[in-house]
């Protein structure tokens, strides 16, 4: 038999080498905290005792109610009115709103294609079906917002008898259509990393396939199905572009779901070009990106952990 002949290890290039990958890596944690920086930087003014006293607008900006000459006011985001007014109820709820109908409609859809692809599917379809999914991810916001400005929401208006076109619900299921990608890929890269081993014994007691699927495997993917929500959830959170186009822009406080609303992402988008430069208005749309920056971050770390012990745990390596 021919003898495999290795050759003998540079020393300088392995180093180099692992230089440059801890210099990446290293890059990327020092750009994330500068944008963080930045951002924060231009919201530190409002907080600023001296600043705050040359506008009486701000004494009950956040998460406040607005009073006017005695009277007041409802939960407002009116920052171009003749009393400006900066409450972030409306940006909040409607945030809340749109990314929830986007989880209700995207996690049945990508938990049962993960659990169709990765338990029953034949491998043919399942080469089709998964890349047809993931492909989701790659068509521009802005396409899926044009999407839902012109056709889905004509058809919930048609469908549902609505009294505004643009609401939550479009600007939700708009949404889910970017989030599906998310929770179909991490949900189904769990159900397929769990051992055989589980289905066989599952059968060899007589379990059914659907039974093997939901009794045996679903519980074991369990963590990564969750990891696949949680980043999902931060996908909807921080998305623009859909929202700005599918949601109508209105910042009112409802609870209904078929009214309009306006989300942090969408009211920075909308707003920060046309504003003037250090103004009040300015600084208060560099403070809702810093809550949207922390609020996004702290989900996607979640979900990063809550992934690695998924994977801990199909190895054997969790206690």
């Amino acid at each position: 038999m021919e003898q495999l002949i290795f050759k003998p290890k540079s020393r300088w290039r392995e180093f180099f080498g692992e230089k440059l990958i801890s210099v990446n890596a290293f890059v990327a944690l020092i750009a994330i905290l500068l944008i963080f920086v930045f951002i924060f930087k231009e919201a530190i003014p409002i907080f600023v005792d001296d600043y705050v006293k040359e506008d009486a607008s701000l004494d009950k900006m956040v998460f406040k109610q607005q009073y006017y000459e005695g009277r007041e006011a409802k939960w407002s985001w009116q920052p171009n009115s003749e009393v400006p007014k900066f409450s972030l109820w409306p940006l909040f709820i409607g945030t809340l709103k749109a990314s929830l109908v986007a989880m209700l409609f995207a996690v049945p859809l990508g938990v049962g294609a993960a659990i169709y692809c990765s338990e029953f599917a034949s491998r043919r379809i399942r080469e089709i079906i998964k890349p047809a999914i993931e492909m989701l991810a790659a068509i521009p916001s802005v396409v899926l917002g044009f999407f839902a400005l012109m056709v889905l929401a004509t058809a919930l208006q048609n469908t549902l008898g609505l009294t505004f076109r643009l609401n939550a619900i479009n600007a939700g299921i708009a949404l889910g259509l970017a989030v599906i990608p998310i929770v179909f890929t991490v949900a189904e890269d769990a159900m397929t990393s769990v051992p055989h081993s589980l289905r066989d014994a599952a059968t060899a007691l007589g379990a059914n396939p659907w039974q093997v699927s939901l009794t045996t495997v679903l519980p074991a993917a369990i963590p990564g199905i969750s990891a696949g929500v949680v980043l999902g959830f931060g996908r909807a959170v921080g998305e623009t572009m859909i929202v700005l186009m599918a949601s109508g822009n209105a910042a009112i406080v409802s609870a209904s779901f078929l009214d309009s609303v306006r989300t942090f992402s969408a009211t920075i988008a909308a707003e920060l070009a046309e504003v003037v430069f250090g103004d009040t208005h300015y600084h208060v749309l560099f403070m809702i990106g810093s809550l949207l920056f922390v609020f996004t971050f702290l989900i996607n770390l979640g979900g990063d952990i809550v992934l690695t012990r998924l994977k801990e745990r199909l190895q054997g390596k969790a206690t």
